[in-house]
Formats: structure tokens, C-alpha cells, sequence
């Protein structure tokens, strides 16, 4: 019989469980409990313990309301199971191989729209990852308000340094896991993906990382102070508290929570800039210039979206099938300068398409294609894919939505709650090839630093996946 795994880290000692070849260690604090007005503050040291600490169960998750579907699809599996209560909810999840030693490190930073989501999303288990030679960390961090709300006086982007507090965590521990301090691959989706791209231009990040993928996230994506603004002084008023750190901390967490849907709808758009999130969250990482505009840390990078992102905004709720062409151009209005030129040039693109598949097409493109491009033009040497597998989810219409690429990332195709017609995978059996050959990458990348074709600028090419793969000619976003 094996026994349970035990590992030192800076802090004290953890126990976890072993599974096969591989061992997995649960909710290991990464910095303190963030309390009252701290949690406005930077993370901070989390106390040493003494004895063994059980990290065998799953911890406890930022606090956050719980949400499980998209109208008729099921997306519990990527959101987790909502609030679960407990003040130390700064922790990582580690799984690592048996017998590991100088393995390449991975760390993941969900996905949830800047107010949902947490290490404990079914879709991000990493034993697939330890299984074939990674140490695989996943990350919880600050959500929401008290994340992410610009509070005056108060430190910015707190969620941002909490991931900032993990990776530094890895550099002084992963080694007793098992992992490669000097080869570590931070990587996102999503929410996930536009905090990576914030991280590439953060001299706070630098050296805690050598490479990085951007899976559906967006070098054009952060929100400007004065956009931020906007959402503090609404935050304030439904709090009736001063817009200060005192103000929102003396709030408490549940009601902090409760207000969020008092921020639905809140008109972003100022004279410079549009909204980059479109409308659909209030709360996103602020910065003065986009990460795009910016000097991007010189490491490796792999940058990719989905060939249908927007579907998974307009099909579960009915929208893609009834659009109208005054819907395409309100969207168009919300994203570009100049709605009939931008309309004209998808329209080009895709004779014979309907309002719904031009509405999902400019929406996906707006929130993630077009500045994951630009942020792979702006590292000037990315690799670059595109995931084109559609699945069969809400009668069909789904196709390749924003997230369907997870379950393949992370091998996890046998999950049942991602199967069946309000499943992400949809009804069938999808191609389990095709999560072979993308996992496959995602290990490649990390250990060489090569996913499997060439980079951008060796050619202008981006690896499609699909139920065949090929590498294809990178589409034109010049538009944007």
C-alpha cells in the first residue's frame, strides 16, 4: 500500500493523496487569508504551520456567486461549485508524477469573467498533465470587488498580484514537488488568459515564468482608470459607502456578493475607448496601456482562440437563431469606430452568412481573436492556433464556442457532466484523437518550447484544430 505523499514547503509541511502515478496535494495557502480592509491590500506572507497540514481534500473558493448554466447549457463543470466558505482561499492545487524530479511546471489561471471560478472547476483536474511528466499548479485568487474594483488609495489589480504571490510561491517550492523552478509555463483562458497577457507586461512577473499560453484571452482587453471608474462610483452608491478601501472594507463579503447584479449593463464606452468585455462583466484587470501597447516579457508564447467564441453568448439562450441585422449593427456600434465598414468587411468574409453567425463572428473577434492576434503580433515570435472543433451542444448550434478547447487541453473528454445535449461536449463521442494531439502540444510547449509548428514569424502560420488538424494560413484581422 502506498502511503500518503508529504511534501516541506516554506511554510510547513503538507500531506496529500496518490492516485496511480500520480500524487495531488489540495488547497496549500499561497499568502494570507485576506480580512476586513486587507482585502484591498497586496497579499501578504501566510503564516508558517506546525505538524503536517492535510491537503488530501479540496479547499475553500473566493467568494463569489454560484453559476451553473448558460440558459440550456450546462457550464457548472467550468464555473465549480460556487462560493465555498472559508477565509483561507489564497491556496494552489498541485498535481505532480510519482516519481517526479526536474519536471517542466505549469500553472493555470481560470477563467469566469474577473467573478467566478476556482481550483475547484472540475474541468482543470491535472492528472492528465502529471501522468505524462508535469508538475500542474491551478491558482485561486480574488474575484469581483474585492479583486478586481479600482478602489481609490487602494492597491490595484489584487487579483492580478495574488497570481503575482503564486508564482513566486512556485519559484520557492515547486522543487520539493517534484518540478523545474526554471521551467515554468504560466497559462490561462478566458478571464484566465487576459490576466497571462497582463502578467507578459508586468515587471512584477518578471523572471517567474518562461513561457506562457493565451487560450481565448485578449491583449486589448483591460480596462482604462476612467472605464474602472465608472464601475467604482456605481459599486459605492449601491453600498452607500465612500469609494475608499475603509468604505468597501468594512463591507462584508456576502453583501459584497450580493450587489453584483446591480452592475449589470453599465455603459463602459467613453470618448477613447470601447468596452472590451462588450457589456458582459463589470470587472476586469485595469491598466494604463493594453498589454498589446506595451513591452512584453521576453519569453516563449502560444496564443490561440476558438473559431466560433461568440456562440457561446448568443446559441444556449436562443439568440443565434434570431438575430436581426439591427442586432448585428447595434454589436457593431459597441466595438468599432466605423459599424457599416466592419460589417461589410464580415460580410465579405462570409458570403451567405446569417445575422446570427455575423453577430457571434464580430462578437468573438471583438473579446478575444483580434487582440490575441494583436498581442502575438506585438511579441513579434508567438506561436499561434486556432480551435475549429464543433461541438454538437444545444441541438447543434454550439459549434466551436468559447471553452469547448478546455476539456481537450486537460484530456478530461470522460467527464459525464460535459457530456450530453446540454453538455459542453454535446451528445456522441468526440474525437478523442483530437485531445491527444492538443494535449499533446500543451506538454510539448512546456518541456521544449515547441508546440509542434512554427512560429508566427517563421512563415505566418497557425495550427487549426480540428477533427483533421492541419496548419493553415493565419486569417486577416487587419480590420480591427
Amino acid at each position: 500500500m502506498v502511503s500518503d505523499p508529504i511534501v516541506t514547503t516554506t511554510r510547513g509541511a503538507v500531506r496529500g493523496t496518490t492516485s496511480g502515478s500520480v500524487r495531488r496535494f489540495l488547497g496549500i495557502p499561497y499568502a494570507a487569508a485576506p480580512r476586513g480592509i486587507d482585502r484591498f491590500a497586496p497579499p501578504a506572507a501566510h503564516q508558517s504551520w506546525s505538524g503536517v497540514r492535510d491537503a488530501g481534500l479540496p479547499g475553500p473558493t473566493a467568494p463569489q456567486a454560484r453559476r451553473g448554466g448558460f440558459a440550456a447549457l450546462d457550464m457548472s463543470p467550468f464555473f465549480g461549485p460556487g462560493w465555498v466558505r472559508g477565509e483561507d482561499y489564497l491556496t494552489v492545487n498541485v498535481w505532480a508524477p510519482q516519481q517526479a524530479q526536474g519536471c517542466p511546471v505549469m500553472v493555470f489561471v481560470h477563467g469566469g469573467g474577473f467573478v467566478s471560478g476556482s481550483t475547484r472547476s472540475p474541468l482543470y483536474d491535472g492528472s492528465a498533465f502529471a501522468r505524462d511528466g508535469v508538475v500542474l499548479v491551478t491558482v485561486n485568487y480574488r474575484l469581483g470587488i474585492t479583486g478586481f474594483l479600482d478602489v481609490p488609495g487602494a492597491a490595484r489589480n489584487r487579483g492580478l498580484l495574488d497570481i503575482i504571490a503564486a508564482l513566486r510561491w512556485v519559484q520557492d517550492n515547486v522543487e520539493a514537488f517534484g518540478g523545474d523552478p526554471g521551467n515554468v509555463t504560466v497559462f490561462g483562458q478566458s478571464a484566465g488568459a487576459t490576466l497571462v497577457a497582463a502578467l507578459l507586461a508586468d515587471p512584477e512577473a518578471s523572471g517567474l515564468f518562461r513561457r506562457a499560453i493565451v487560450q481565448s484571452g485578449n491583449g486589448l482587453g483591460a480596462f482604462s482608470p476612467e472605464q474602472a471608474a465608472v464601475v467604482t462610483r456605481a459599486a459605492a452608491t449601491a453600498l452607500g459607502v465612500e469609494p475608499s478601501a475603509a468604505g468597501f472594507g468594512a463591507v462584508p463579503d456576502e453583501r459584497l456578493v450580493e450587489i453584483m447584479p446591480e452592475f449589470s449593463g453599465l455603459d463602459l464606452q467613453t470618448e477613447r475607448e470601447f468596452d472590451p468585455l462588450v457589456g458582459l462583466t463589470p470587472f476586469d484587470v485595469v491598466l494604463e496601456r493594453q498589454p498589446a501597447d506595451s513591452d512584453l516579457a521576453d519569453v516563449d508564447l502560444l496564443v490561440g482562440s476558438n473559431s466560433e467564441e461568440g456562440n457561446l453568448y448568443l446559441a444556449p439562450q436562443g439568440d443565434l437563431a434570431t438575430s436581426t441585422s439591427a442586432d448585428v449593427r447595434e454589436l457593431a456600434t459597441r466595438v468599432h469606430r466605423d459599424p457599416d465598414a466592419l460589417i461589410a468587411a464580415y460580410r465579405a468574409q462570409r458570403p451567405g452568412a446569417g445575422h446570427g453567425e455575423l453577430r457571434s463572428a464580430i462578437l468573438g473577434d471583438a473579446m478575444f481573436a483580434a487582440g490575441g492576434r494583436r498581442l502575438a503580433d506585438a511579441h513579434g515570435n508567438a506561436h499561434v492556433y486556432e480551435f475549429a472543433w464543433g461541438s454538437s451542444a444545444v441541438d447543434g448550434q454550439l459549434g466551436a464556442a468559447h471553452s469547448v478547447e478546455l476539456p481537450f487541453v486537460f484530456d478530461l473528454l470522460d467527464l459525464p457532466v460535459l457530456r450530453g445535449p446540454q453538455g459542453l461536449l454535446g451528445a456522441g463521442d468526440p474525437p478523442e484523437a483530437l485531445a491527444k494531439e492538443m494535449h499533446a502540444a500543451w506538454i510539448s510547449f512546456p518541456t521544449t518550447g515547441d508546440p509542434g509548428w512554427p512560429r508566427l514569424a517563421e512563415g505566418g502560420l497557425l495550427r487549426r484544430f480540428d477533427a483533421v488538424s492541419r496548419t493553415a494560413t493565419a486569417r486577416d484581422l487587419s480590420m480591427w
